[in-house]
């Protein structure tokens, strides 16, 4: 077992509390929080000294092995970046790709305090391996479109990975309804309603996409859905920025999830979702990062930020977007939002995906408020460890029996072969 005694622990089991509480994590549970008490034996007792222990956070979108793009194809709007830079080089991808350049993202999430990411992507066993061999906790989603995959495909991952290993689980999802045409979304619709599964996409992300969405049927993408039935079962969508009124409705009918993506959305200048408005309608609220190409970080604490003050400047008002609730969708919400109940707060027999948060840093000094100094000032800095599933695999700023080093020199590899191919056809075209 481990001991975690000694500081603050913040549970987020139903409240904003910080107690003093010690906790122990026998294999990958916690098994005690409470006061000190005698009787345990541990491999390892760790003395916070004071400091912050707390879940992590888990992130619900993003796209990890787009690590690729980083930097490549930035200063563009959304269409173009999609069209002219990203669809081209990731027509080049090869299935081993995405196990190497998946492993330099986790580095990355380690580093933020982040446990789990809910990943939209492609070849899936490459993914679930990654994440086995790296010990992250990964939640994948379908990403079906008219040009890649397909129903019968997803239903195939969907009975495979949700019977893989303890750290991979499957969502039924697709890419977005400007990529995949109506009879694809019907049968995505009746797997849903087959396995009573809820259903993930990208939605509502620009302006444009939901005009075009509008010439095509008359509907709003959210209408299209709710019409098809997609989201009988639940679900929800990644962004979320240009909702109707209307839209929102059908969110709260359904209990769907908005998965705000601020810092994203803001580099591609989508818009700034209404996160303010779907708080106050009791909508479920859950934060991702997007992918390492359009971010261009994994940076939960920066993503938290940007949705609070985002709402500040979006109503004129500093008051707007309470900023403990923001913590809570990247932390609980988010988790609930992955499907991850059993790892969304610290309580006896809960899965152990915790981080230790310095409060010695001087951004997290004085100490006044601090669940809203997380969001306000709070840094990756200022995460001293990251456990997932029980078992310590960064601490002090190094990670723990993974070479980082290899991690870089393979993505690093991968790109240069990427890009290559890539000016190789732009030259003979």
């Amino acid at each position: 077992m481990i001991r975690f005694f000694g500081g603050k622990v913040l549970t987020l089991n139903n409240n904003f509390d910080i107690t003093t509480d010690e906790v122990w994590v026998d294999k990958n549970k916690i098994v005690y929080v409470g006061p000190e008490k005698k009787g345990g034996k541990f491999e390892r007792e760790i003395n916070l000294n004071g400091n912050l222990l707390m879940p992590t956070f888990k992130n619900a979108h993003t796209h990890s092995a787009m690590t690729f793009g980083r930097s490549y194809s930035d200063d563009l709007p959304l269409d173009r970046w999609l069209n002219e830079k990203i669809f081209p080089i990731e027509a080049k991808l090869e299935s081993e790709d995405i196990y190497h350049l998946s492993k330099l993202a986790f580095l990355e999430y380690l580093t933020s305090g982040t446990s789990a990411c809910f990943d939209m992507y492609y070849f899936p066993e490459s993914m679930a391996r990654a994440s086995v061999d790296f010990g992250f906790r990964t939640v994948m989603c379908g990403a079906v479109n008219n040009f890649k995959e397909s129903v019968e495909k997803l239903e195939e991952y969907y009975k495979t990975y949700n019977n893989y290993n303890e750290l991979i689980s499957y969502r039924l999802g697709f890419h977005a309804e400007y990529t995949t045409k109506r009879e694809i979304l019907e049968g995505i619709s009746e797997l849903a309603q087959k396995y009573k599964a809820p259903v993930f996409t990208h939605s509502s992300e620009t302006k444009s996409e939901v005009e075009g969405c509008i010439e095509r049927y008359g509907k709003t993408p959210t209408e299209l859905f709710e019409e098809i039935g997609l989201w009988n079962w639940g679900g929800g969508g990644y962004h979320s920025v240009w909702l109707s009124d209307n839209d929102l409705q059908i969110y709260k009918k359904r209990g769907l999830w908005a998965i705000i993506n601020a810092g994203s959305n803001s580099k591609l200048a989508s818009g700034i979702c209404d996160v303010q408005k779907m708080s106050n309608m009791g909508i479920n609220l859950a934060v991702g990062t997007d992918g390492p190409s359009s971010n261009n970080a994994l940076d939960m604490f920066r993503e938290m930020y940007l949705i609070s003050v985002l709402q500040k400047l979006k109503y004129n008002d500093a008051a707007a977007m309470d900023a403990n609730e923001i913590l809570k969708a990247a932390t609980s919400g988010s988790a609930k939002c992955m499907g991850l109940t059993d790892c969304d707060c610290i309580a006896e027999g809960k899965l152990a995906d915790l981080m230790i948060i310095d409060l010695e840093r001087p951004n997290m000094q004085p100490i006044n408020n601090i669940t809203k100094n997380l969001v306000y000032s709070g840094s990756k800095d200022d995460v001293k460890m990251t456990m997932i599933n029980g078992k310590i695999l960064y601490e002090n700023g190094e990670f723990v029996n993974i070479d980082k080093e290899e991690i870089y020199a393979k993505a690093q590899e991968i790109c240069n072969r990427l890009k290559n191919k890539c000016i190789k056809k732009a030259s003979q075209s």
